[in-house]
């Protein structure tokens, strides 16, 4: 224990954060090992992008991670966080590209080699930032077990999950729809995507059957993809068109004869019940093409220019082909009519470029046999999502889960591994790097261009990282992992995706729980973004603040699954709790003898005994409320024992016996005392690890460090029912005479005489023991029990749960001066009511003051009656 008198006298978080966190790591706190007489207890990060600065929504997440990390680590547990970063392949591109174009470098012009090296180094640089943030954060990760998706182990692992679903026939090449970016010239998850709604058209074109007798009007919100028109489709049971069916028509501007087909995926109440099938531009027409036998046709170039199948529009940018489209079809008579419609596009994340539906040759998986078994895993219970609803949504993108598009036009990433021969065409895939074709031997082979999406590396996080395919000691003892923590927004695109990953390759779901939070908002309630400049940077809250504070801030607001604000009212709340433990515990120290266990049960009093059965209930609540993941809950319930409780109760009860001679009562209170702050820091110290590490070292040796330290746990013995029940009575009673004296602006320095009638002999008993609090807390000159025929005619009384309490008027006011401030008060008020009434009564003002400023009038008027009322009863009360 460092000396307890040293303790720096003002909290300073700058003085020891970094210095605790450098001790907590040189000791290797955070380092578990693999302990068979040990339960594991296993978190693996979701991996921050290597793309720039962690923002607010990462603090969050990993706060919420480390106190359920610190929790379990002192409840006995074998606890691994286990910290990376995800390469975020396209988004890292994007950016390297960016910044190397400023610098005069073009990515084609270096080529793969040298482009990859300079990925590398920006990897390098951010990595690093990221452990630094997540460090200042108090993040108590194994940085000895750190990973990376593009790792030389992680490349491993998916390279071995991409051949054995091949193998499988899980893993196939085709042409199928996917999301194309234009300017990024790749395809796009759907996790890569974000929709805006933006104002366009509808476009009704006419398309004449070829009899030249009929015809039928088409509406599309992309007009310049007709011209790869193969079909159009209605509703078997629209009566409107049933004639037409397997008829043909002619495709305006192309004059190609295409089919009308019934199929039921047309809505017949939407637009005219006619729909234009475009399967090479459109998923919905793809699939209505496959049933139907349909040529695909592509007009479009992956940089979004038409290409030659698009005839005179060839060599066009889409957006202005089609322009020419609804001229010529003006010219031609056939367009009939354009109306504004709202609708929802999809861009690119990260360049804003709108996304292109396109057919695309691309690597897929197929996803019915994987998904299967992830959604019976968590139908089972196997796999819990906190809070239930979530699995909801969950299961609505499992069940209707589509082949997924893996190949991406990148470089930065986990290339392919597949080699093509230059020979005999066939394809060699195997985990390692091929030097022939597998088939006829050739040596003239050329490896597949394409990058894997993000998302297939990260879908092994939680066993990749574990030494997976190799089954090291780490994978057998901390997998399946124990929660995964993460927001709503990447349900379907990671936590998915890692379920039915674990299920396959390891045999079991990778974690138990998945605990969902929200996004934190700004004091609005608006989303964070650089576009409205709302952003707030963590870092800077934690130089301002401390990262207890910032920690603080965001689990008192945070209630699973729901958005929280941000306010920065409530860090400047967190950094004076703060303030009120340093100081509460600074003077614990100051009156704490070095020797303080020679101590006899028999002597710990009411007040003890109530503060310590306070505390056993407070663990035994915040410890539910953890297992139930209702960190927020918890967290409030110490803030409110510390403060209140132990602050504001315990330590101002305790006072006169610390200053006190008799040493046997001294030494108790004292032994209370420490006990309490103690295992309140214990309690705290998930939360706020480093004021809690800090007071810990100066106020106990009872381990090394607090983060070690064994967790409070509730304890029959330490229940008081009879002594908590009179300290309440007594505080009650306390709080009461408080209010009165409060209410009729009584100076401190005036003493007056409490009265009581207990309601029982407990409660006399409790108030009899009491008598140094009243006399000390409530400014009593003396504590006189009565009955009932005793209460004094003018006396302030007020009924507590252990009995009654009077307070002679006398005592508490010179009446004489109180009626003369209370007639002048009166009149003030009159005046203000009578004000505020004809400024109400004045027509032109009613009628011409802005709503608020009538409204702010009415409130006003309410609250000066409300007020005079009171006046005027404590003149009546007087006379």
């Amino acid at each position: 224990m460092e000396d307890n008198k040293n303790i720096a006298k003002n909290y300073n978080p700058k003085e020891f954060e970094e210095r605790l966190y450098s001790e907590w790591l040189e000791k290797g706190y955070f380092t578990p090992k693999v302990d068979k007489n040990k339960e594991p207890f296993t978190i693996v990060i979701p991996p921050p992008n290597i793309t720039g600065q962690l923002h607010m929504g990462h603090a969050l997440d990993n706060t919420l991670q480390d106190v359920l990390i610190r929790w379990k680590r002192m409840q006995g547990y074998s606890t691994l966080w286990l910290p990376g970063e995800d390469h975020a392949s396209i988004a890292t591109e994007v950016k390297v590209e960016a910044e190397l174009e400023k610098q005069g470098l073009y990515k084609k012009e270096m080529g793969r080699e040298k482009f990859l090296e300079k990925v590398w180094e920006w990897s390098d640089k951010y990595r690093n930032r990221i452990k630094e943030q997540l460090m200042k954060l108090g993040s108590s990760c194994d940085w000895t077990r750190e990973r990376f998706t593009m790792d030389e182990g992680l490349n491993r692992a998916v390279r071995e999950v991409f051949v054995r679903l091949y193998e499988k026939g899980l893993i196939y090449q085709g042409n199928r729809i996917i999301n194309w970016c234009p300017k990024c010239m790749t395809a796009l998850s759907d996790a890569e995507i974000e929709y805006e709604e933006k104002q366009g058209n509808f476009y009704h074109i006419k398309y004449p059957a070829k009899s030249g007798e009929e015809y039928v009007i088409v509406a599309t919100t992309r007009p310049e993809t007709m011209l790869g028109d193969v079909a159009v489709a209605v509703n078997p049971k629209d009566e409107r068109y049933k004639n037409l069916i397997g008829k043909t028509l002619i495709l305006p501007l192309v004059n190609r004869e295409i089919p009308v087909v019934a199929d039921e995926y047309v809505d017949m109440e939407f637009g005219t019940g006619v729909v234009k099938i475009t399967p090479a531009h459109d998923p919905n027409d793809f699939e209505v093409g496959q049933r139907h036998n349909l040529p695909q046709i592509v007009v479009m170039n992956e940089d979004g220019t038409m290409n030659e199948l698009a005839g005179k529009y060839q060599g066009m940018d889409r957006y202005e082909a089609r322009k020419s489209v609804i001229d010529d079809l003006k010219a031609q008579g056939l367009l009939i009519k354009i109306e504004e419609h709202n609708h929802n596009v999809g861009t690119h994340d990260r360049c804003s470029t709108v996304v292109e539906p396109l057919l695309s040759k691309q690597w897929f998986v197929k996803m019915q046999p994987l998904a299967e078994p992830a959604i019976k895993a968590v139908k089972e219970g196997k796999v819990q999502f906190i809070p239930d609803r979530f699995s909801k949504v969950y299961f609505n993108w499992m069940e209707n889960i589509q082949d997924w598009c893996i190949s991406r036009q990148l470089w930065w990433g986990h290339r392919i591994p597949v080699w093509y021969c230059d020979d005999c065409g066939k394809l060699t895939v195997q985990a390692d790097d091929a030097t022939k074709c597998v088939h006829c031997g050739s040596n003239n082979i050329h490896q597949d261009e394409d990058a894997l999406d993000t998302w297939f590396s990260s879908a092994l996080w939680p066993f990749s990282t574990l030494g997976w395919p190799e089954n090291t000691e780490d994978l057998k003892y901390f997998y399946p992992t124990s929660v995964l923590v993460t927001g709503y927004d990447i349900i379907f695109f990671w936590v998915a995706r890692m379920i039915f990953s674990g299920i396959e390759h390891m045999g079991e779901v990778p974690f138990k729980y998945v605990f969902i939070h929200g996004i934190v908002r700004d004091s609005q309630g608006r989303k964070m973004s650089k576009s409205l400049g709302n952003g707030i940077d963590p870092l800077e809250i934690i130089d301002q603040y401390g990262a207890d504070a910032l920690r603080f801030t965001l689990v008192t607001g945070n209630s699973p699954g729901n958005d929280m604000r941000f306010y920065m009212e409530r860090v400047e709340a967190a950094r004076n709790f703060a303030n009120k433990i340093w100081n509460a515990a600074r003077f614990a120290m100051m009156n704490l003898d070095e020797n303080i266990q020679n101590y006899e049960a028999e002597n710990l009093n009411n007040a003890d005994k109530w503060i310590i059965s306070r505390l056993n209930e407070v663990v035994k609540e915040v410890t539910e409320n953890l297992n139930k993941f209702e960190l927020g809950i918890a967290l409030q319930k110490i803030y409110d024992f510390i403060w209140s409780e132990i602050c504001d109760w315990y330590i101002e009860l305790i006072k006169p016996r610390l200053y006190g001679d008799d040493l046997k009562d001294k030494a108790a209170a004292q032994f209370t005392l420490k006990t309490v702050l103690v295992d309140s820091l214990k309690l705290l110290h998930p939360f706020m690890p480093f004021i809690t590490e800090e007071i810990y070292k100066h106020l106990t040796d009872e381990t090394p460090s607090i983060t070690i330290a064994n967790w409070p746990e509730f304890s029959e013995d330490r229940i008081f029912d009879k002594e908590e029940q009179m300290m309440n009575h007594v505080i009650d009673a306390i709080r009461a005479v408080r209010n009165i004296r409060t209410e009729m602006n009584v100076p401190n320095s005036r003493k007056a005489k409490i009265l009581l009638i207990p309601s029982n002999e407990e409660s006399r008993t409790a108030f009899e023991d009491g008598r140094i609090y009243f006399e000390r807390l409530a400014n009593a000159s003396e504590i006189v029990f009565i009955n009932s025929d005793d209460i004094p005619k003018d006396a302030v009384s007020k009924v507590i749960p252990g009995g009654e309490i009077f307070l002679p008027l006398e005592d508490l006011i010179d009446r004489e001066k109180e009626i003369e401030r209370l007639i002048k008060e009166k009149e003030r008020l009159e005046k203000e009511v009578e004000r505020v009434v004809n400024k109400l009564s004045n027509p032109g003002f009613v009628n011409k003051a802005p709503q608020k400023v009538v409204d702010e009038e009415k409130a006003k008027k309410e609250m000066y009656e409300d007020m005079l009322k009171k006046v005027l009863e404590r003149l009546e009360a007087l006379k």
